[in-house]
């Protein structure tokens, strides 16, 4: 269906034909309608499907009449780079509506956003934190506060936000249009959304599964030849930008860094990383200054880059649903993509949850040709840690020397020619 059959203002109309859009996703088809109507919303569903739009758009079309410059809608999110991303997204739709928006997050100073919230700002998008500092300082008010948004609230219960956001609530009007869009429903959220919605439609759009277009590819690789493995798929694939996921900010780092010394165009996107730092990475990567971007799961819900043809969990996710998370940063917009996923012996529960929740199992690229190049990685590591004294015994080798081997003809026997990815892939 069109976005011209919800009859937006023509200001806002003209923004979304300039953005090239011209059916509605299934999340907006069935959202936007209640959420014209005034209609409280619970709306489920996986990310990369527009739930963006399906609330910024009635958002707009509901501010283009009332009053002007005073704080009337709030929207918020768990990430400094997700609150970013919808607060750009606000300015490209709003751009010809005079509607202004202002993001509030924490890492960088409270005066800038405390001086764009009082110039005049309808919309604020905000992280919990910094937006409880400021009402608690009373930095400005919320008493014209006419609609709120939760973003993906299963997010903010997962970073502990749930009280943070009881405590905002004690801020804002009670007669308010209330929307919440989460990609699961643990059962912390259903409670929150029954104690805080007024007779809400609910609107489920597969929202535990992952996006039709992507395809799942799983490498059985022990850990010392991951990095080996994955420098082959970047040479021997056509990745045109490409988002790796790591469990910890310290691989991210180091990672990136050997990724990099390889000639590889790669930033990182982790925690420990200024916000001004953060913003760099993100903004270079979404040029497409950066073709590889690594990253923590802090960018699982925070990137909405369309162009994203690869998305590989380095290491594997904690969950079916963060698996469902990472890989919908590829397959967006209509296009497809591709996820591949490295896993050990370890490994194997998860993956067999995952398959579950894909309904299918993910393609395995089978080749009895081993890479060459296959312990490179594991080389490098042992040349970075420090020498380990081992015990020497009259009986042989040393078990850490046996050891070694060992892992040696693992790391061998779990490699895989990858050649042959894209049409293994594709079958």
């Amino acid at each position: 269906m069109s976005f011209t059959s919800f009859h937006f203002h023509a200001k806002i109309a003209a923004a979304i034909k300039d953005c090239g859009y011209a059916s509605a996703t299934p999340i907006q088809l069935q959202a936007i309608p209640p959420v014209l109507a005034g209609r409280d919303l619970l709306g489920l569903a996986q990310t990369g499907t527009g739930k963006t739009a399906a609330f910024v758009l009635p958002i707009l079309q509901r501010l283009m009449t009332g009053p002007r410059k005073k704080v009337r809608a709030l929207i918020v999110a768990p990430t400094r780079e997700l609150a970013e991303q919808t607060h750009e997204y606000i300015g490209k739709m709003a751009g010809q509506t005079g509607l202004a928006s202002a993001v509030v997050y924490g890492g960088v100073g409270k005066q800038g956003q405390i001086r764009q919230i009082r110039s005049g700002a309808e919309i604020i998008v905000a992280c919990p934190g910094r937006l409880l500092d400021h009402l608690d300082d009373g930095a400005f008010h919320l008493n014209n506060l006419e609609m709120l948004v939760l973003d993906e609230a299963d997010h903010m219960f997962d970073k502990g936000f749930l009280p943070a956001i009881r405590r905002i609530l004690k801020y804002v009007p009670k007669q308010r249009q209330t929307l919440i869009f989460s990609a699961t429903m643990p059962d912390e959220i259903r409670h929150l959304a029954q104690n805080i919605l007024q007779a809400p439609e609910t609107v489920q759009i597969n929202h535990d599964l992952p996006a039709p277009t992507i395809s799942h590819v799983l490498f059985q690789v022990e850990q010392q030849s991951k990095t080996a493995l994955l420098k082959q798929l970047i040479e021997q694939t056509e990745m045109v930008s490409a988002l790796i996921f790591t469990r910890t900010k310290h691989k991210a780092k180091t990672l990136a860094m050997q990724l990099e010394k390889s000639g590889l165009s790669v930033t990182s996107l982790q925690g420990n990383l200024s916000q001004q730092k953060r913003q760099q990475a993100l903004d270079g990567f979404k040029s497409g200054k950066f073709k590889i971007l690594v990253a923590t799961d802090i960018a699982a819900r925070g990137i909405d880059v369309s162009r994203i043809s690869h998305v590989v969990n380095y290491d594997m996710p904690d969950t079916a649903e963060t698996y469902t998370h990472r890989t919908g940063r590829t397959g967006r917009a209509c296009r497809t993509g591709e996820a591949f996923t490295f896993a050990g012996r370890e490994d194997m529960k998860m993956i067999q949850l995952i398959e579950r929740n894909l309904g299918k199992k993910m393609a395995r690229p089978a080749s009895p040709a081993i890479a060459r190049d296959a312990l490179t990685d594991h080389a490098e590591m042992r040349a970075e840690r420090p020498a380990r004294v081992e015990r020497k015994s009259s009986h042989g080798p040393s078990r850490s020397a046996g050891a070694g081997n060992q892992q040696r003809r693992r790391a061998v026997a779990f490699d895989f020619d990858v050649r042959s990815l894209s049409q293994g892939s594709r079958r």
